[in-house]
């Protein structure tokens, strides 16, 4: 199948080429929302009008430099229950600073008349004290299909939230509901939106053809799809109210797989954990929905996570979350249509040109179930006030405190966490 679908996107390269739009100034760099610009050439000059300061025009492409950093810090006041648990679990929570992600990114648009660019990024896990391969591969523009095709290593396309590039979003960390869906996949990904209809969609096939072995690849194939629509849609004024809904299909690796997640804390271990389980396949089901006005965002993601055994019988756990965030100065986070998610906060009056930033307010409600019959990884729920202080589109300062209640081992354990985030994004 993979060979197949690789096979009918080589045949659109070579396939003639029609319009079926305005002349466009950007187009998709990778899946997560953000962009490449069309360059503008000068017909006198040769040069290019409209290029960033961190791209460049040669004869045959364009080509964008980015870069990331984020680093966070982590203190703690555990009760004697979650120390007993936490005993238990045989792990140690103490304050720490860790550098959760160092990447360095590299992109452009080739210059053909068919939408076509690549995109490659490695990036320094802290956590795991190792280089990675990030999103990689070729973007390949398909007006025919309303869309385009991504082929490489990517995002899977479950989730708004899991979707979108890991700068950009309101909180600190996704919810842990969603560690149950790889961060990564090799694959081929279809993704594309009806403007008038104000449909949107992603379809992903993926495989570990390539990735087996690596932390990340915990199935040996996957599909996935997210589709949804837009109720509520005005671009000039950002007023969007999107609602989606999410489906995977997978067959873990070797018929067995283990869910773990962090309480939404990257420097904090893995406290909820079912340990290696048997599994030949599994279907997640997941809900989306949110509005938001452009400073004001409301929202939720809900969902369920089955696994299947003729051997050790099947599992179902659930979580989500809910979310409120409010931009209180100069800024705006804009609906990208284009890619049926959130953008990076437009940040009107940085602090370096005499303004304030943007400071954002943030209050999310989120939970997460590992237990199930004879499974006993835990439940977790938490509760997270922050504030975000984008000091200019590349600096981003996050103040957190979190309180949370863990149940595992017969025991109910509270915590409380006091964060703080600094981040650095040209991209």
């Amino acid at each position: 199948m993979f060979q197949l679908l690789c096979l009918v996107s080589a045949v659109l390269l070579i396939l003639p080429f029609q319009s079926y739009s305005q002349e466009k100034k950007t187009m998709p760099d990778g899946t997560d929302g953000t962009e490449l610009t069309i360059p503008r050439v000068d017909s006198i000059t040769g040069k290019s009008t409209n290029l960033q300061p961190n791209e460049v025009n040669a004869k045959f492409t364009t080509f964008r430099i980015g870069m990331g950093y984020i680093g966070d810090y982590v203190t703690y006041s555990q009760s004697s229950t979650f120390k007993q648990q936490m005993d238990s679990a045989n792990l140690d929570v103490q304050p720490k600073f860790l550098t959760r992600d160092f990447r360095v990114l590299g992109s452009g648009k080739f210059n053909t008349k068919r939408d076509l660019s690549f995109k490659f990024g490695i990036m320094y896990d802290g956590s795991l004290n190792e280089w990675l391969l990030r999103e990689s591969g070729l973007t390949i523009g398909v007006p025919e299909l309303f869309g385009h095709i991504f082929i490489g290593r990517t995002k899977e396309g479950y989730s708004m939230i899991k979707v979108m590039n890991g700068h950009s979003p309101w909180t600190a960390e996704r919810q842990m509901a969603l560690d149950a869906i790889p961060i990564l996949a090799d694959g081929i990904k279809y993704f594309g939106h009806l403007p008038k209809s104000t449909l949107f969609w992603n379809l992903g096939y993926y495989n570990d053809l390539f990735s087996k072995g690596q932390g990340f690849s915990t199935y040996a194939w996957q599909y996935d799809a997210r589709v949804g629509f837009l109720p509520t849609y005005n671009k000039e004024t950002n007023r969007v109210l999107h609602v989606a809904i999410n489906y995977r299909y997978g067959q873990p690796v070797d018929g067995k797989i283990t869910l773990k997640s962090r309480p939404e804390s990257n420097p904090t271990p893995q406290i909820i954990n079912t340990g290696s389980f048997a599994a030949d396949h599994s279907i997640h089901v997941g809900g989306e929905l949110y509005y938001s006005t452009g400073k004001l965002l409301l929202g939720s993601e809900v969902t369920t996570h089955k696994y299947y055994s003729p051997e050790g019988g099947d599992h179902q756990f659930f979580g989500g979350d809910a979310v409120i965030t409010y931009l209180f100065t100069g800024g705006e986070r804009p609906y990208r249509q284009d890619a049926a998610l959130m953008g990076f906060v437009n940040v009107k009056n940085p602090v370096f040109k005499g303004g304030w930033g943007a400071w954002e307010g943030v209050l999310r409600f989120s939970t997460l179930s590992l237990d199930d019959g004879n499974i006993h990884g835990g439940k977790f729920w938490r509760i997270t006030p922050m504030v975000n202080w984008y000091m200019t589109k590349i600096l981003r300062t996050e103040f957190i405190y979190g309180y949370g209640v863990l149940d595992r081992f017969n025991l109910s354990g509270a915590v409380q966490f006091y964060q703080v985030r600094f981040q650095v994004t040209m991209m």
